[in-house]
């Protein structure tokens, strides 16, 4: 199964408004944008294994050090700690 089909349906899953890649990928890069869906960030950061969030933003041009700086934006605005964010 694809990586992206795997985060996604994670993502997704609780959720009544569904994120596509394209949608996942933009509040990976824009914080505001993340802020405006919380339970599906909160999902990728807490719930998708740490190796398929960055197989997942590889995929996508993001690289480790953006996936961190998003991860450690979104922890500060949820209050959450999520392991990359560490």
């Amino acid at each position: 199964m694809p990586i992206a089909t795997i985060v996604l349906a994670t993502v997704n899953a609780p959720h009544s408004k569904q994120l596509d890649e394209e949608a996942l990928v933009f509040c990976l890069k824009n914080p505001a944008a993340a802020k405006e869906v919380p339970g599906h960030m909160a999902a990728f950061f807490g719930e998708v294994e740490l190796s398929l969030q960055k197989d997942f933003a590889h995929q996508f041009g993001i690289s480790d050090m953006e996936l961190v700086a998003s991860a450690k934006a979104f922890s500060s605005y949820s209050g959450e700690h999520y392991p990359l964010a560490a």
